[in-house]
């Protein structure tokens, strides 16, 4: 029973070093805003009419 609560601790102190890195980029990391321009290929096909 003592491994069983040793791999549960293992596994929860995982859970909150990764939860802690999240939280860490969300309140010190600040995207930079910028213009975003990208080109919409048209249809080439187009439907047949019978």
């Amino acid at each position: 029973m003592p491994s069983l609560f040793r791999f549960l601790f293992i596994l929860a102190s995982i859970a909150a070093m990764i939860y802690a890195a999240m939280w860490a980029l969300v309140i010190f990391v600040e995207p930079s805003q910028r213009e975003i321009s990208a080109t919409v290929a048209t249809m080439q096909n187009k439907v047949p009419q019978p």
